[in-house]
């Protein structure tokens, strides 16, 4: 099936101010490497009280939330952790595509874990990138009590933001909290229990106080950057008295509209502009979850420079009912003349005659069998292995391992039984791929694929069939990495898979993920060119049964 080219009007508006932005950049370009950025974290133990009570949480050279890695597009990030924890340790880059350079992706299927007392260096390259995103440690259930921390990629100086400067930035890291370490939350999972419901919600870390968290000067903009790095429930986000100007989206530049308050599913992050433009006083920042029967809330203030009183009156109200966020998702559009980390505009992007070569369905499910708790895609629950998916098919010996393609594209929607095995899919290198995600749960689902941004076209209420496609908005179809899908619903992307490497597909329920809604997605060159993907990397950790084989050839130039 073929789409049409829905942006060929766009291309005459743009083609002349895109060439002569390029020939200046050319002119002004210099052959040199692109800059390096290094960072040394050293991730211990230290006691947080988000919501008041001490317990332990995960910090980041002492720090909760971790520090912030401040990068520009094109930039190549280096940061050597030290695992001062006592069990292994991974951090995803949650966003970063990796381009060519999955090693570095840092989930268990495609690298061996730190090992406690040893370090190990991550080395990646934001490349043609911009925007916010967040990092956090993959292994076990560790996000539950910290190592996650902001990631912002900025504009190189010479493309232009379709925005003036905000007198600053700041950040902010909202998500529910379940007040347990996350050993005895893993113990839940692995006895086949759910981790239950959250205690709370916090703000950078905290539930509340009337200190204020940061301030604005009069009559000046700012930028924030919102995140939800929680577990399990969608956040609503608000600020007393200030609209939101939303004007990216997950490295995505958006038509510039404001919103009294934003839907932030789980792994979801927005950058908004706030004008300090109302009474001088402080005001409060508002976190709540949506979509419970208990709504919990955080609070933390924002002060004025000059104010002159405390936050006062009640808090805004929170939006009610899925109705809502969905048409919220829907009033997002691309920003199509905006350049983002390349100086051509986002909407000069050419369709053609796209020919889609697959359409892949995935469908949740759950399962009690023998009265433990499992999630899976279509009928497959994920399990990790003692050696990476990735190390295994990069030594020839994936067949030890894993088998290729458990489940099906087209998958009946009933499933008796979980298939509990490794669930990994083949996707042709180059080819552009449908994937159609279906919630038939009565709980929101939300999903990210590492490696890559997709398009996203639609979230509707009901099953999919062929003839939904007809609700398709190409032309304002956002390019982003996470996608929810609401009860009932389905949510259709599209991407082309021209990344090589090994990519998760995960759930970014912390408890879905770890019970098996998850897979990976095997993306080979079929000419094993550097120009596709780079080797192993020399300092790369090996474990299980490649630890002590010989390394295969390295890939062509």
């Amino acid at each position: 099936m073929a789409f049409l080219d829905v942006r060929k009007k766009i291309m005459g508006r743009v083609w002349t101010w895109t060439m002569a932005l390029m020939l200046c950049l050319m002119a002004a370009s210099v052959r040199s490497e692109d800059p390096y950025i290094y960072y040394t974290w050293k991730v211990t133990y230290g006691t947080i009280a988000p919501m008041g009570v001490p317990q332990q949480g995960i910090l980041i050279n002492g720090h909760f939330p971790g520090p912030e890695i401040n990068s520009t597009s094109n930039n190549n990030v280096v940061i050597n952790v030290f695992n001062n924890l006592d069990e292994p340790l991974l951090f995803t880059w949650h966003g970063v595509q990796h381009r060519k350079n999955s090693w570095q992706d840092g989930t268990l299927g495609v690298q061996c874990p730190i090992a406690p007392g040893t370090n190990y260096t991550y080395h990646f390259q934001v490349k043609d990138q911009i925007g916010t995103y967040f990092y956090y440690p993959t292994t076990g259930l560790q996000r539950a009590i910290g190592g996650f921390g902001g990631l912002r990629i900025f504009s190189r100086l010479l493309i232009p933001v379709p925005y003036a400067d905000p007198a600053d930035e700041y950040w902010v890291l909202i998500g529910d909290w379940f007040g347990k370490s996350h050993t005895a939350l893993k113990q839940k999972l692995d006895s086949g229990r759910s981790i239950g419901r959250p205690v709370g919600v916090h703000i950078n870390g905290k539930n509340g106080g009337l200190e204020p968290l940061y301030t604005m000067e009069p009559g000046k903009t700012y930028k924030y950057r919102i995140c939800n790095v929680g577990l399990k429930d969608s956040l609503n986000f608000r600020i007393q008295g200030h609209p939101l100007k939303l004007v990216e989206t997950e490295g995505s530049h958006v038509v510039q509209n404001n919103y009294d308050s934003l839907d932030v599913h789980v792994g979801q992050c927005y950058t908004v502009l706030v004008t300090a433009d109302q009474e001088p006083k402080d005001y409060f920042m508002v976190a709540s979850t949506r979509f419970t029967k208990k709504v919990l809330t955080a609070t933390r203030v924002i002060r004025y420079s000059n104010g002159v009183g405390p936050a006062s009156g009640g808090l805004p109200p929170a939006p009610q009912g899925w109705a809502w966020s969905i048409n919220q998702f829907r009033s997002f559009r691309w920003n199509l003349t905006a350049s983002a980390a390349r100086p051509n505009p986002q909407g000069s992007y050419h369709y053609g005659q796209i020919n889609i070569t697959r359409t892949i369905k995935l469908v949740n499910t759950v399962s009690r069998a023998n009265g433990k708790l499992r999630y899976g895609l279509n009928g497959v629950s994920h399990v990790d292995t003692q050696t990476p998916l990735k190390l295994a098919e990069y030594y020839g010996v994936a067949d030890k391992v894993f088998k290729y393609n458990l489940i099906s594209d087209s998958p009946d929607t009933a499933f008796p039984d979980l298939t509990v095995a490794p669930n990994v899919i083949n996707a042709t290198f180059r080819d552009f791929i449908e994937v159609i995600f279906e919630n038939p749960g009565k709980v929101i689902q939300s999903y990210n694929l590492d490696g890559y941004s997709f398009f996203a076209l639609a979230v509707e209420p009901g099953k999919w069939t062929p003839e939904k496609r007809k609700n398709y908005n190409l032309l304002d179809a956002i390019s982003r990495h996470t996608i929810q899908v609401f009860p009932n619903s389905w949510a259709a992307i599209m991407l082309t898979f021209d990344n090589a490497g090994m990519w998760n597909l995960r759930s970014e329920m912390a408890e879905n993920r770890y019970l098996g809604q998850q897979l990976y997605v095997s993306v080979l060159s079929p000419n094993r060119s550097l120009r596709d993907e780079y080797n192993l990397p020399e300092t790369q950790l090996l474990c299980g049964i490649v630890k002590d084989m010989p390394k295969p050839p390295p890939y062509s130039s």
